[in-house]
């Protein structure tokens, strides 16, 4: 990563300051109390944000480096990472977030973690160095250092830092035993005991031990819910099949409806062709009483008549004879008047009976006639209605074809669609083959009373075992929680161990590059002021400053001083 130029609008005794870098070593120089350190600050801050948290110290960061009555506390910073792409990040230090733009100045700030605690964590999830590694390794601050009445082993002890770390006030030695008492204390060894590490591990044993006894509630638990799971998957396509049932069963009940409408119509119909039939009946049995009257009354009345008129005629020859014979024989002619006179008396009677006849046979006729014409009215009438229910019938015989014409094909097309959307073919063909889908409705709904009956016998289990398992649960929330400790302890251990692997590394080259120069300077120094008496000086961290005597003896300097003092 390179620092390409800083825009300080304000930040400590630091206004309106715009620094451009180079691409090799950049160096800012500047008298004390400059703002140097300010300055390495501020990159610092524009990274991680200015901490309101004091950390041990007098004053916190945000504290320390704000401006006395001034609202603007901002700046901006401009890199590259070493895959080349150019980073902007401008922050407002009275804000916990920073904004973050890359090359298109388009602003990407969200597109990194931002934490309640610590902000965006843009930079570290781009460098992969989190702060306290930045601080431990990438950034050195120079310590306020105070010359007042200090002791000449301070003094010693300060070189010999500088000689071992390249600064004055820190010691590698103390910053180890430190470090290694920080991890002691604060993380814990194998071989420690009632040190955080050691702690979370026996409770992790006794909670893992618990949890073990109630393991088997919580495999009970995801049985029950493996088969929970199963009988709702049964129930479902129960259910489904019910609607299927009940779809086809509407269908039927519709297709009923439809047969009973055609029974109706067919008892209409039979009703009506049985009225005709009585009517056809009706009607034979008026035309043969009108038959027999045509053929019979006037043949019988002219019989009569012709017997009426032989009869006279034979009288009348009767009396004839008997006149031819009484003239000759002499006999009075008074005698021949009265036969004559009776056989017309007679006569005038038999003609005055045959009027009668024949009147009352007229009536009799007229009476006939109207019966006639009363039963061909009856004929008549009887016809047209024969017709009417002829007409009738024949409708609706259209009717019920129709009707059956048309219920086979509802039936088929109904059957059809049920198919098509149900994705059920051979179960709809059963259904509508089947003869009694009451018993195939009710069948199914036993069955989804049973898989109800043993999905609440489930829920029953489930909540009796409700206890164990909330405890399983709040156990390993326990445990989840030391696990997140116990990885946040192995974290820092890492941190930790790094920072020694590094402090160890920069400790090592500092003592290849620095000693040997300051150690060299330091003996010039010396044979200069002691008149080439002591030409040669060594440093260490455990015996600090040691000056060679003239017979080669090393003394520490620490005494070297007080002889001369």
């Amino acid at each position: 990563m390179k620092i390409k130029s800083l825009k300080i609008n304000h930040f400590g005794n630091l206004k309106e300051k715009e620094i451009h870098f180079g691409d090799h070593i950049n160096i800012v120089q500047g008298s004390n109390e400059s703002g140097k350190s300010t300055l390495l600050k501020f990159i610092s801050n524009i990274f991680y944000g200015s901490s309101k948290n004091k950390k041990g110290k007098e004053f916190s960061d945000y504290d320390k480096y704000k401006p006395w009555g001034q609202e603007e506390f901002s700046g901006k910073l401009t890199y590259t990472l070493d895959d080349g792409t150019q980073y902007e990040v401008f922050r407002d230090f009275n804000k916990k977030n920073p904004v973050i733009y890359n090359e298109q100045l388009e602003d990407i700030s969200k597109q990194f973690t931002i934490d309640k605690t610590y902000g965006n964590q843009f930079f570290v999830e781009q460098t992969k160095v989190e702060e306290s590694i930045f601080y431990s390794t990438l950034v050195s601050m120079q310590q306020e250092v105070k010359l007042e009445q200090n002791t000449q082993n301070a003094m010693v002890q300060k070189v010999a830092n500088l000689a071992g770390t390249g600064d004055d006030s820190v010691s590698y030695k103390k910053a180890i035993e430190k470090i290694n008492k920080k991890q002691v204390e604060e993380i814990g060894t194998a071989r420690s005991q009632g040190r955080p590490m050691n702690i979370i591990k026996e409770e992790k044993f006794n909670l893992q031990d618990e949890i073990g006894t109630l393991e088997e509630y919580k495999q009970r638990k995801q049985e029950i819910a493996s088969q929970k799971e199963e009988i709702q998957k049964e129930l479902s396509k129960i259910e489904k099949t019910l609607e299927i049932i009940k779809k086809v069963k509407a269908i039927k009940e519709g297709q009923k409806l439809e047969e009973e409408k055609i029974k109706i119509s067919e008892n209409v119909k039979q009703s009506q062709q049985q009225k005709k039939e009585e009517l056809e009946k009706q009607q034979k049995e008026l035309a043969k009483q009108i038959a027999p009257n045509e053929k019979e009354e006037l043949p019988q009345e002219k019989s009569k008549k012709k017997g009426v008129c032989i009869i006279f005629f034979i009288i009348s020859m009767v009396l004839e004879i008997i006149s031819i014979v009484l003239i000759k024989n002499g006999v009075v002619i008074g005698i021949f008047a009265v036969a004559i006179i009776l056989s017309a008396i007679w006569y005038i009677e038999q003609i005055s009976k045959q009027k009668q006849s024949k009147r009352r046979k007229e009536q009799e006729i007229q009476k006939q006639q109207k019966q006639k014409m009363e039963i061909k009215e009856q004929l008549d009438a009887i016809e047209a209605q024969i017709k009417l229910l002829q007409n009738n019938i024949e409708e609706q015989e259209k009717e019920i074809k129709s009707k059956k014409e048309h219920i086979a094909l509802y039936e088929e097309k109904e059957k059809q669609k049920l198919q098509e959307s149900e994705n059920q073919i051979e179960l709809v063909e059963n259904l509508f083959a089947t003869s009694n889908i009451e018993w195939e409705l009710e069948q199914r709904q036993e069955e989804q009373n049973h898989k109800k009956l043993a999905y609440h016998s489930l829920e029953l289990e489930e909540n009796t075992m409700a206890p164990k398992l909330e405890k399983i649960a709040l156990l390993e929330e326990q445990l989840e929680e030391l696990n997140q400790k116990e990885e946040e302890l192995e974290k820092n251990n890492i941190a930790i161990e790094l920072a020694k692997e590094i402090l160890e590394t920069a400790y090592q080259k500092m003592k290849q590059n620095v000693t040997p120069k300051l150690t060299q300077k330091l003996s010039q120094t010396m044979e200069k002021l002691s008149n080439e008496k002591y030409k040669k000086v060594s440093l260490s961290e455990e015996n600090g400053l040691m000056v060679e005597k003239e017979n080669g003896e090393y003394i520490e300097a620490e005494k070297l001083s007080i002889r001369n003092h």
